[in-house]
């Protein structure tokens, strides 16, 4: 098959959950033997040795990748992006365009107009997160009834999301849930030479520094434990500046916090391979693949106590009411007085519940599915 992928940022990245996803399936159906186009936003890349990638680069692992124009401006990058990105792919006899993302799928219409078979994934509720404002909320709504009227099969990440689209739309959904990879651990090198981490010796939050992720719950918690731990920040902003300042304030109150910035490729494989406890305190997720991610590494995981959250990891991690410092407060001492070591049952977990290769082949099969 002939397959175009849109509404990711740019692969290869790991700017977001979405850049992970559209990569990993993207990659996987090419070694499979379909032709998959990816359209990438034109703009600011941040990458190292293992992610380098040239942003005007045609191929990368054998997915075809098209740049596409946009602006840097909050809340006008995706909804160029998305335009011009759509009109693009309906010239280019796909047998299925898969649209990622609410926003994205503001356009799913204009390929249903030439009798384009679409699929849709929606990662999240992105309306619901704080950094968007009133206009940019309406656009995102907007994408998620179109995803609910047009598209032609609709992907959820939870079964909490397939409640919702069922209860406000009518609308039957297939639920199928983001894969994983099983790493190697990682001695601690480049964290050691950079942060001055040694290992077992930091406390651990990687995700985007917005608002939704509760870093600012977790910073004050952490502020009121008496500990010789680090806390490690790691993340960039995401459409939030304002608020990665406030915490940036925040950080520097506090000798114990780490911020590194946004990390990828090997970086981000020490931090979680060396982390004592993984932290996500959350107030919106879709399918949070930092969680599974730490799962992978075996970590010890406190995390809020939403739907999302608890549906991804069951008994495998530990939980505080979400938005309640005192309580995560006393979740987080109570788990490092116990002491956190490495976790095998969470690696078997994921390696038998969230499958890659199973991913795509739920996948491939709804593009089959032709009505």
């Amino acid at each position: 098959m002939k397959i175009a992928m849109l509404g990711h940022k740019r692969i290869p990245s790991r700017e977001g959950g979405v850049e992970v996803v559209v990569e990993e399936l993207a990659t996987r159906m090419v070694e499979r033997g379909h032709q998959v186009v990816a359209y990438n936003r034109k703009g600011k890349h941040v990458s190292d040795e293992k992610y380098s990638v040239d942003t005007h680069t045609s191929v990368y692992k054998g997915i075809k990748i098209v740049q596409v124009p946009t602006v840097e401006k909050k809340g006008l990058n995706a909804l160029i992006y998305s335009v011009l990105a759509t009109f693009r792919a309906i010239f280019g006899k796909y047998d299925v365009i898969h649209f990622h993302a609410e926003g994205p799928c503001a356009m799913l219409w204009l390929p249903k107009l030439f009798g384009i078979y679409t699929v849709a994934t929606i990662h999240g509720l992105d309306w619901q997160r704080a950094k968007w404002g009133g206009l940019a909320t309406r656009y995102l709504k907007f994408g998620e009834k179109m995803a609910a009227k047009k598209a032609d099969r609709l992907i959820v990440l939870s079964r909490n999301m397939q409640q919702y689209f069922m209860e406000q739309y009518q609308r039957e959904t297939i639920y199928i849930p983001n894969g994983v990879a099983i790493p190697q651990l990682r001695e601690s090198k480049e964290i050691t030479k950079k942060f001055g981490l040694q290992g077992n010796d930091y406390i651990l939050f990687l995700a985007r520094i917005v608002p939704e992720k509760g870093v600012h719950y977790l910073l004050e918690a952490f502020r009121q434990i008496d500990t010789d731990l680090k806390l490690v920040i790691a993340g960039g902003s995401s459409h939030s500046a304002d608020y990665y300042q406030e915490i940036a304030e925040m950080a520097s109150q506090d000798e114990r916090v780490v911020m590194t910035g946004f990390v990828q490729g090997q970086l981000l494989e020490e931090l979680y391979s060396n982390c004592s406890v993984y932290i996500l305190p959350s107030d919106v997720e879709g399918m949070p693949i930092s969680l599974l991610e730490a799962l992978a590494y075996g970590r010890s995981c406190l995390v809020s106590d939403i739907p999302e959250n608890k549906e991804l990891a069951g008994s495998h991690a530990n939980y505080f009411m979400h938005g309640d410092v005192a309580d995560l407060k006393e979740k987080l001492n109570a788990l490092l007085i116990k002491g956190a070591g490495m976790q095998e049952e969470n690696i078997a977990y994921v390696r038998d519940t969230f499958d890659w290769e199973k991913v795509v082949d739920q996948t491939l099969a709804l593009y089959e599915k032709k009505d």
